[in-house]
């Protein structure tokens, strides 16, 4: 098949390029040609913004492919104008849409969720972050088109073999070497919130499945880790992955967090707060995914990825230390002050 990728070079899309390709697929990569990627040579590239509806359609007429799979749009403005500029006679047969499991309004009403959980636009409430706002409303111009077949794909927290590695206070990489050297890690809350990542790998192979799949048309997938876990079980994991010292957990309430760190939690307020695991069973059925890169081999993998490439930071690098002995200086002051209340 003809397969067109909005994108093809950013995390998950690169390894979708490279799986379409070793099956046979014909690839096309639309992208601003801003980011490198190391793609096969096969792969055709084009050149554009997505944004600029003639180029598209202009795209569309030259490469006429059987399957679109957008990997960068984010709000109902984008996903219209691709549904129409697809929509025509000439136009191909299936559109793959990469959502997002931040679709679902939080906290989770059920757990693990399933396909039909409570979405942003579903209820009237505020919104968790406009990001999820907009993947939401998008998803809702996807579901609603007749012109096309559609099939919407929701991923979760994803890593490749160069991370990112999230944690607590961002995706900086001076976690990397604070594990390793076994200093002190800032945990949320106290740790036993859920979280779970999965490899672009096993991402990209839902994708392939769902190309040209008739049972995937108009249907939406979870696309996530089979590995949930404690943020407490996550650290550890990471520390034996890169056969570190335990990890010494520093557990600090989030809203503390958000007031003494702003520049570095706005992935905690909107995402890694909240518990969340997701039922992947109907991608396995239909889409034939599979969770094959356990996570203590992934982080070995993505940790010698950004090894190899010079891309990790000193452990000393942020203000992790400071966090961590103005927390236990206010604690120590704390159950001082109790102590003598009590004593009185």
């Amino acid at each position: 098949m003809d397969v067109l990728i909005i994108g093809g070079t950013g995390l998950i899309s690169t390894a979708i390029t490279r799986q379409l390709d070793a099956v046979g697929h014909d690839v096309t990569c639309l992208t601003r040609g801003e980011t490198d990627a190391d793609l096969p040579e096969g792969v055709a590239m084009e050149h554009a913004d997505r944004n600029d509806r003639d180029a598209l359609e202009g795209v569309t007429d030259r490469v006429a492919p059987d399957v679109v799979i957008d990997m960068v749009c984010f709000d109902a403005g984008q996903a219209r104008a691709a549904v129409d500029a697809f929509a025509g006679s000439q136009g191909p047969d299936q559109y793959i849409f990469c959502s997002t499991v931040d679709v679902y309004r939080r906290p989770l009403e059920t757990m693990p969720a399933t396909e039909t959980a409570l979405r942003e636009s579903d209820h009237e409430g505020e919104p968790v972050s406009a990001y999820a706002a907009n993947k939401a409303a998008a998803e809702d111009v996807v579901r609603e088109t007749a012109a096309i077949e559609t099939t919407i794909i929701r991923p979760w927290s994803t890593y490749g073999d160069a991370g990112p590695i999230l944690h607590t206070l961002g995706m900086d990489t001076t976690y990397v070497d604070r594990i390793r050297r076994g200093k002190p890690i800032v945990v949320h809350g106290d740790g036993t919130s859920i979280w779970g990542a999965c490899h672009r790998d096993d991402v990209a192979g839902a994708f392939l499945g769902a190309v040209g799949n008739p049972d995937a048309y108009g249907e939406a997938y979870h696309v996530t880790s089979e590995e949930p876990m404690t943020w407490n079980q996550y650290h550890e994991r990471v520390a034996r992955a890169l056969e570190a010292p335990e990890p010494a957990l520093v557990h600090i309430p989030t809203g503390v967090l958000r007031e003494i760190a702003p520049d570095r939690t706005d992935l905690l307020e909107n995402h890694l707060r909240y518990s969340t695991v997701f039922d992947n069973g109907k991608a396995k059925r239909d889409l034939g995914f599979e969770y094959t890169v356990d996570f203590e081999t992934g982080v070995a993998r993505a940790v010698a990825g950004l090894e190899a490439a010079g891309e990790i930071d000193a452990w000393d690098a942020l203000d992790d230390d400071a966090i961590v002995t103005a927390w236990r200086d206010s604690r120590r002051g704390l159950l001082e002050t109790v102590g003598r209340v009590a004593e009185r």
